[in-house]
């Protein structure tokens, strides 16, 4: 079961996407769908620029090992990614619809949880550890085979009981500061918190190298950044309110491009 009860409003009854403050600099537009912004549109042109430059992107240090883990054979098994899936480039369109609900498991699942089912039933290899640089690294190499594809992540069927509890979530006021994730990404993106501008907390770029951080990092990492900014409890990577919260941020964006791995500030 997941952790945030779903009774009350229905979807139609939030609004999801505030319609940006500002219009969006030009030559950006392309990074907008709708009122939905990246947070591309919010970065500094030295961050932008930063991004745009495989060469000098620094998460390709982690793209780039990734490359090499996929042709490696590990696991009871014998073997590597490369022995089902061919080369990585056949991942194409995979990054634009995850996180989705598999029928197979029976639940919601995400990139980084995919790619160790894989790990787990198809090579009988140890899954990696959240956040660890191979799960990073690997999600980053098969989510930007799809870069510049638009996010189109389905909320029907039964992934509809989790868009429910993640868009619950979304609205719901946690944590000593009695805030929601809407106060800062609907209510005021556009806005300054101290030095801090906010955006509409799109997903499409994660993983995300992050220069706060100086690493690449998850979706998840960043609503556990968020829960101890408001000083609420924060939740293990890949739980079942992460995960719904996920596909709820995720469709919020849909339209807008895959950037991962994206930097940001």
């Amino acid at each position: 079961m997941l952790g945030v009860a779903t009774t009350g409003a229905l979807a139609e009854d939030y609004v999801h996407i505030a319609p940006p403050s500002e219009p969006v600099a030009e030559g950006l537009e392309g990074y907008t769908s709708g009122d939905a912004r990246s947070g591309f549109t919010y970065a500094s042109e030295e961050t932008r620029t930063l991004q745009e430059d495989d060469f000098e992107n620094p998460a390709f240090l982690w793209v780039e090992k990734a490359q090499e883990l996929w042709d490696t054979v590990e696991g009871d098994a014998g073997k590597s990614c490369q022995s089902c899936h061919g080369d990585v480039e056949s991942m194409k369109g995979v990054g634009a619809v995850y996180p989705k609900f598999d029928p197979e498991v029976g639940d919601l699942l995400n990139l980084e949880k995919r790619i160790n089912l894989c790990r787990s039933e198809g090579m009988q290899a140890t899954p990696w550890k959240w956040e660890s640089d191979e799960l990073l690294g690997m999600t980053a190499l098969v989510k930007m085979q799809s870069r510049g594809m638009p996010v189109n992540v389905a909320i029907d069927g039964p992934a509809k009981e989790y868009f429910d509890k993640g868009l619950k979530f979304y609205n719901t006021r946690i944590g000593q500061m009695d805030m929601a994730c809407k106060h800062c990404h609907i209510d005021q993106n556009g806005t300054y918190m101290r030095a801090e501008l906010l955006s509409q907390g799109q997903a499409n770029g994660f993983p995300t190298y992050r220069l706060k951080w100086q690493k690449l990092g998850s979706l998840h990492r960043r609503f556990r950044g968020c829960n101890n900014n408001i000083r609420a409890a924060k939740l293990k990577n890949g739980s079942p309110e992460y995960m719904a919260l996920e596909l709820y941020v995720t469709w919020r964006g849909n339209g807008l491009p895959i950037e991962a791995p994206s930097v940001r500030k």
